[in-house]
């Protein structure tokens, strides 16, 4: 049997060379993503930064620890709370201290060189400190001395570009305002921040709280001052790291849900294609298989045949596609960093397990596909080898019947349920992702049985125009089945994930986008720049003065809630000034009225447990504090971005990063949006028309989200160019007597060719329709539970997107079917008719 295996792969060379090929494409796409995924677990941990030289540094804890009856819950922060004079003085006790304070400070240059006057238009986004910490990072003057004066700065400088002097007079914009200052010393950077220091009492000026204490003395005698109750940290060693800002962990984990999505999608096509190449392979040996039935060989012995070539291309190909893979690995992340979607600095790891784990797949998926396969090869009668016609019959075997209505009534049911309890759960990425694969893997079972009625409804046109190839492509299209389906199954996958996915995420953007426009009804709106910098207090109040402006204020902050005494919950939350919310927005209201909102209440959406207007929860603010407040109302849950809204007293020490402004009536809409362009322009605020900031706040073209749809859609859309490229090879290669025949009977090639490359356009066509109607349906399940949420927003059907799938699949089908049909064309028609495989 071994050397009927060998002598067979020889022989049938084609068909394994596709196979291998497939396997180790989808086993290298698996073995580079997981590289990269395992990149996210392991990559290295920053060390002490700011305070790498401070010996012990006190700060506010960043977390939220809750007692409940199954043990401590935790959940960040949003704004930690500041080191509260009291405790300052009472370690000053201890030794000496250092107060910290981070603010922006955004600094204006002048240029170097002969137009040193000129001042540069862009800022540069720094940070300020005050000049005593930083001897904690630690930092050391390279030219100059401290800052000893209100008007002297401290720069930070680095390699290239326009660099701070000493002697320069560089315009700053901090939270208290704008104003010329002198830089009277440069410190080299050291790569994790931008800096501007000010003297130790005009820091505390412009941003009185302390955000965290040096503390020279005893970490132990430190604790002991502050007591087990103080809500404050006392970092030492490498927990100083958590006292630095959190640059790569967000990014990380967009990183990892990204990298996952793709790992997983990668999987599912490889899976399919893969089984789909290997079951019409056996399909189209049947008559080998007849041949060797007939010579005296037992069922069992072609399953171990099948099973052993398998285990082989398995073995084979997923070391080539691993080798493929690791190569490939730091590609694909240097893309990632250099599209935005990882942070700077992203690198491999050292770890081996993706490349073991994607080996081992491609042999599993190798060897479960030809099981799934052998048992029809086993099945083959000897009056198989006897066969001459093309034609499929009994298709689909009583177990694929069986799996494929399973898989389909799980692919429908699951999202009914999920309308039915809990439609918000239907917009999640995982959902959404993941759901569509069940009805793929439903349609692709039932292909064999799906492709002759759609086939012939494609072909019904063509067949009615005078000449015979209509006719032709219409016959051989529905009687070879197997070749149809085998050539419609990737097809299908791509346009159903494509329409899926891409319909989906623009579908919930337009959706956001509709809610917004709904939402917000001022005239105006603040909101932080490029760089995140708040708007200045100087402009809220200009802002403030101008006659006819009406003038709303929020804060972006969080609260949390313990739900069911056993987890913690925490929900975005808008902090707002309830007198003028209604003024600038109109939100969806179900229940209660947002005129009851005060100090003592709070605004939730349908998804919180408690619901009733009237009703007291207990909440736990952005920075720590607990209280109980009553829901003044509830809003329609919508998309999730209709969060809980809190008066700025219960803000937990956020920000303003946010202002709606309002033309009242009867205020002439010119002269107000004339006043704060002036107002805006005196303090380096960007006032934007509602039109602009709903166009600004919109998804682009490089969005994060887009970016990376579009990579995953291109690793699937490569599985399904190699699986498209094998089946038609494979299948052209054994036609060569059909084709024959044709010639024969007085076609001419090129007429032959047109027919080939005809029916491979069809056989695409037949999985853009059943890949179509499967993204209908899961487009549909979103539009149902949107209708659920209260949004009454349209499908966005990404017609660009599936015209480009559909063509590039289109032609690449026709190009694979033709070439080798060219080559078999060579061959006098007479040889190739008398041939015997």
């Amino acid at each position: 049997m071994l050397t009927h295996v060998r002598s067979g792969m020889r022989r049938r060379w084609v068909t394994f060379v596709g196979s291998f090929v497939a396997l180790a494409l989808g086993v290298g796409l698996m073995a580079a993503t997981g590289l990269a995924l395992a990149a996210t677990f392991g990559a290295p941990e920053r060390g002490p930064e700011r305070f790498a030289a401070a010996p012990v540094v006190v700060r506010a804890t960043d977390h939220l620890r809750v007692d409940t009856p199954t043990g401590t819950r935790s959940k960040p922060l949003r704004h930690p709370g500041p080191v509260r004079a009291p405790i300052a003085d009472r370690l000053a006790a201890l030794g000496r201290t250092v107060e910290d304070r981070t603010f922006p400070a955004d600094v204006t240059a002048p240029r170097t060189g002969p137009d040193a006057e000129e001042p540069r238009t862009g800022p540069d986004a720094r940070v300020g400190h005050p000049w005593p910490v930083a001897a904690a990072a630690p930092y050391r003057l390279t030219s100059g001395r401290p800052p000893a004066a209100p008007g002297e700065v401290v720069v930070t400088t680095g390699p290239g570009g326009d660099r701070l002097r000493t002697g320069d007079r560089v315009r700053v914009r901090t939270p208290a305002g704008n104003g010329l200052r002198t830089v009277v010393g440069t410190v080299a950077g050291r790569g994790f921040e931008d800096a501007v220091f000010f003297t130790r009492d005009e820091a505390a000026r412009i941003s009185p709280a302390i955000d965290a204490l040096v503390v020279h003395a005893d970490a132990t005698a430190v604790r002991r001052a502050l007591g087990p109750d103080s809500g404050m940290d006392v970092l030492t060693g490498h927990d100083r790291r958590r006292a630095d800002p959190d640059r790569d962990a967000r990014a990380l984990v967009s990183v990892n849900a990204l990298l996952g999505t793709a790992a997983g999608i990668t999987l599912f096509v490889s899976a399919a294609v893969v089984a789909s190449t290997f079951s019409f392979a056996v399909a189209a040996r049947r008559r080998e298989f007849g041949l060797l039935r007939t010579v005296g060989a037992t069922p069992g012995q072609l399953r171990r045949a099948v099973c052993a070539e398998a285990v082989v291309i398995g073995v084979l190909a997923s070391a080539a596609g691993a080798w493929l893979g690791a190569r490939a690995a730091p590609l694909l992340v240097g893309r990632m960093a250099g599209a935005g979607l990882a942070p700077p600095g992203f690198a491999l790891g050292d770890a081996s397990w993706p490349l073991h784990t994607a080996f081992w797949t491609g042999v599993s998926v190798a060897t479960a596909a030809a099981l799934a396969s052998c048992h029809r090869a086993g099945r083959t009668a000897p009056t198989e080898a006897l066969r001459e016609a093309a034609v499929d019959s009994r298709v689909m075997p009583v177990s694929r019947w069986a799996t494929a209505l399973l898989v389909l009534l799980a692919g429908v049911g699951l999202p009914a349920l999920a309308l039915a309890v809990d439609p918000g759960d239907l917009l999640g990425r995982k959902s959404y992702v993941t759901r569509p694969m069940l009805l793929i893997v439903g349609c692709a079972l039932l292909a064999p049985v799906l492709v002759r009625p759609v086939a012939r409804l494609l072909t019904w046109p063509p067949a009615r125009l005078p000449g015979a190839t209509g006719v032709l492509v219409r016959e051989n299209t529905a009687t070879g089945v197997r070749r149809t389906a085998a050539v419609a199954a990737p097809v299908l996958i791509t346009v159903a994930l494509a329409a899926t996915l891409t319909g989906t995420v623009a579908t919930l953007e337009e959706a956001r986008a509709t809610e917004a426009r709904t939402a917000t009804t001022a005239d105006f709106v603040v909101t932080p720049g490029p760089r995140g910098r708040p708007p200045a207090p100087a402009f809220v109040a200009a802002a403030r003065s101008v006659e006819g402006a009406v003038v709303s204020v929020s804060r972006s902050t969080a609260v949390t809630v313990l739900e069911e005494d056993t987890a913690l919950v925490t929900s975005e939350a808008r902090a707002v000034d309830p007198a003028r919310l209604a003024a600038v927005s109109d939100l969806p209201v179900t229940a209660g009225r947002l005129a009851d909102l005060d100090d003592d209440a709070i605004v939730v959406n349908e998804e919180w447990l408690t619901t009733r207007v009237g009703d007291r929860v207990t909440v736990w603010l952005g920075d720590g504090r607990r209280t109980s407040l009553r829901i003044a109302a509830v809003l329609a849950t919508g998309t999730g971005d209709n969060g809980v809204y809190v008066t700025p007293r219960n803000a937990g020490g956020a920000g303003v990063d946010r202002i709606d402004i309002k033309v009242a009536e009867g205020a002439d809409p010119r002269a107000v949006a004339a006043a704060l362009h002036t107002a805006g322009a005196a303090t380096d605020t960007r006032v934007t028309t509602r039109a602009a900031w709903l166009a600004a706040n919109g998804p682009g073209p490089d969005d994060p989200t887009r970016t990376g749809l579009r990579m995953i859609l291109g690793i699937a859309l490569l599985c399904t160019a190699t699986a498209l490229a094998n089946t038609l090879v494979m299948a052209t290669s054994d036609r060569g007597r059909d084709l024959a025949v044709l010639r024969l009977a007085g076609a001419t090639t090129a007429q032959v060719l047109r027919l080939v490359a005809a029916e491979a356009v069809v056989a695409v066509g037949v999985g853009a329709v059943l890949g179509g109607g499967v993204a209908a349906v899961n487009l549909l399940v979103v539009r149902g539970a949107l209708a659920l949420l209260g949004v009454t927003s349209g499908i966005v059907v990404p017609w660009g997107t599936l015209g480009l799938v559909v063509a590039a699949a289109a032609l690449l089908a026709a190009l694979s079917a033709v070439l080798p049909a060219s080559l078999a064309l060579r061959t006098r028609p007479v040889e190739l008719a008398g041939a015997r495989e």
